[in-house]
């Protein structure tokens, strides 16, 4: 060792006497970024590996964050669903749009979308579908009268339970209560009678109403009451059913189901802008696609399917509704079907109606994503959710397009990355409100962002995603 020169000597007798130990000068050392990063391994909770779809980038770590349902299950994933929260304006349309873009790029994934929410007369997702030359199933009562589309609930594609179950839960829906056993025995012989005699035709809805209107003396009989007994027992259910037929929402479920609705298109849209969200027709509406949905789409045939409800709130606080979702979403586990709920409140669920129903389906959510929230929105949420308190604590702070995601456990903060190409069909709202100088702006804005955040190892993942879905379209 070489000796230290007169004044490194004495700063380093000074060192010793004034802290009680000696300075030592450590040699630099050269690496690489490989293997020094060992050295940040505090800083971020390991990533849900590299297969699936791009989502954005982990805040802290910089990583990015690849995430889907289909390859986590069985591994990190106890269950496909997911639920997204968080205040208007902060990302979800976005993250939920690119989302399903970038699913729908391998050959076994189908989409189904309850789009709830428009502007200038077409749904949310009208962009999308016609980008990718799909026509959205454009629920509309005034357009149903001119020849629009309409969606049998008895529709022999529907099994006969499944109808029974279906009529039900509209009625069940309309009335705010479960149905008696008088007023179900009296639409179970309507129905059976319908079925059995209507053999040239689709049954449709005024057949029924018919029937509970004028039973028929076999339907007396079999139990052994009085005609008139019958008749009264039906009433209620079919001024209920009559609101289908010749009420408000006629011409949408009154006929039978519109030929050329193409159930195996990679992306299904049901467009139900048109449908006043407060009424009571958005959730009968909700039954009648979900359970048409069960018995029609949903099969064993190896696809993964992705089912997403805008405005979920609809469906989660309707305990009848609920009930039919939460049957829907056991199907999960068996023919690969992830659903996704998108909710502005959590509270909008957890108090409601069916509070109960709503815990149930919130457990199956195994994957939760929170954008920003006012802070005691929060802290309910956090409770609700189990989050961590450091989670809770950033909610509010979250700036838009940034949101906590917890999949089963595993918390991480995430920006969410949008690509030149998928903005256009992504931000359609601000493209009928923003004036051109704003938009040129914003996009200059996101560019500048765009091309900060997306470095060399974001960039590879993507294309190593890319030539897999197209060498094997069955693994990401």
């Amino acid at each position: 060792m070489a000796a230290l020169d007169p004044l490194s000597a004495l700063t380093e007798a000074f060192t010793g006497f004034l802290f009680g130990k000696t300075e030592t000068t450590r040699l630099p050392v050269r690496t690489s970024t490989g293997q020094a990063q060992a050295v940040y391994l505090p800083t971020a909770a390991p990533g849900l590996g590299d297969s699936g779809v791009i989502i954005g980038r982990e805040v802290y770590s910089g990583k990015g964050y690849i995430y889907d349902p289909f390859q986590l299950y069985g591994q990190q994933l106890p269950a496909p669903h997911w639920l997204v929260l968080g205040e208007s304006g902060n990302g979800k349309s976005a993250l939920e749009k690119t989302y399903v873009l970038r699913q729908l790029r391998f050959k076994d994934r189908q989409v189904v979308v309850l789009d709830a929410q428009g502007e200038d007369g077409v749904g949310e997702w009208n962009l999308i579908a016609e980008e990718m030359g799909i026509t959205p199933i454009r629920l509309d009562p005034t357009a149903a009268l001119d020849q629009g589309i309409r969606l049998n609930p008895l529709d022999p594609a529907i099994t006969t339970t499944g109808q029974l179950a279906l009529l039900r839960t509209i009625i069940e829906v309309a009335l705010g209560h479960g149905l008696d056993e008088r007023s179900g025995f009296a639409l179970k012989v309507a129905h059976a009678y319908v079925n059995a005699t209507t053999t040239d035709r689709q049954p449709i809805l005024t057949d029924i109403v018919d029937q509970l209107r004028h039973p028929k003396p076999e339907a007396a009989e079999a139990m052994n009451v009085a005609l008139d007994d019958v008749r009264a027992w039906g009433l209620d259910v079919a001024l209920v059913l009559d609101r289908l037929v010749d009420g408000d929402l006629r011409g949408m479920f009154d006929g039978p189901t519109t030929v050329g609705i193409d159930l195996d298109a990679p992306l299904i849209v049901f467009d139900l802008s048109h449908i006043d969200r407060n009424s009571i027709a958005m959730p009968i509406l909700m039954a009648i696609v979900g359970v048409w949905l069960e018995h029609t789409w949903i099969r064993p045939d190896r696809r993964k399917r992705i089912f997403l409800v805008e405005e979920a709130w609809h469906i989660i606080n309707s305990p009848f509704v609920a009930q039919l979702f939460q049957r829907l979403l056991k199907f999960g586990r068996r023919l690969g079907l992830s659903f996704v709920a998108v909710v502005h409140h959590l509270s909008d669920v957890v108090d409601g109606a069916a509070a109960r129903e709503a815990a149930a389906i919130l457990k199956m959510a195994s994957t939760r994503t929170i954008y920003a929230q006012k802070a005691d929105e929060a802290r309910a949420t956090g409770k609700v959710l189990g989050l961590p308190r450091w989670a809770v604590e950033i909610i509010p702070t979250l700036s838009p397009g940034i949101a906590v995601w917890d999949v089963n456990g595993n918390v991480q903060v995430v920006k969410h990355l949008i690509t030149e190409a998928e903005r256009p069909l992504v931000f359609t709202d601000r493209a009928m409100t923003q004036t051109q100088a704003e938009a040129e702006a914003e996009a200059a804005s996101f560019e500048a962002a765009l091309a900060a955040d997306l470095d060399a190892e974001t960039e590879a993942r993507a294309l190593a995603m890319e030539r897999s879905s197209t060498s094997n379209p069955t693994v990401a």
